[in-house]
């Protein structure tokens, strides 16, 4: 791992990363992004262990602000402790390589349970990386319970 820095740097202006994509890890645990979402991550991406046992990818501007989010008053409350070590601590710094590969190590590649195919499902602001299996079973858990959904978070409207 290493200590993420996400110090500023040129970076792309904030993107709307959408849509899902299935892509295959080579041997040296590297997966290709998805061309449509290179641009909007930039060269320099950090991965980190994600809700629901899946990875979030963020460009190095979008970690700086999910950063910030966490750190505020995490010190007074354990929950947003809890979360800014899972989110931040986890986390790991990596180049986009001129293929558009990432390499995931292998430690966060066991916490999402990835193998040979994963699911690179783009989700506003970031990228997440899932197990095939299991982002098949969330999605449709998830289908099935739309209309519950939509009630408890106030309405249809996105």
């Amino acid at each position: 791992m290493g200590v993420v820095a996400c110090s500023p740097h040129t970076q792309p202006p904030s993107a709307m990363f959408l849509g899902e994509y299935l892509h295959t890890f080579d041997s040296k645990n590297r997966i290709s992004l998805p061309s449509k979402f290179r641009k909007g991550l930039g060269r320099v991406v950090v991965v980190t262990r994600g809700l629901d046992h899946c990875l979030y990818v963020y460009s190095r501007k979008e970690c700086e602000k999910e950063a910030k989010n966490y750190a505020t008053g995490a010190s007074g409350n354990a929950a947003r402790r809890g979360l800014a070590r899972l989110f931040l601590a986890g986390s790991f710094e990596a180049e986009v390589d001129r293929t558009g590969r990432v390499l995931v190590p292998e430690s966060l590649k066991t916490f999402a349970s990835l193998r040979e195919k994963a699911v690179i499902a783009g989700v506003a602001e970031r990228v997440e990386i899932w197990e095939e299996d299991a982002w098949k079973a969330y999605t449709a858990e998830i289908e099935r319970d739309a209309n519950m959904l939509a009630e408890k978070v106030g309405g249809t409207d996105v």
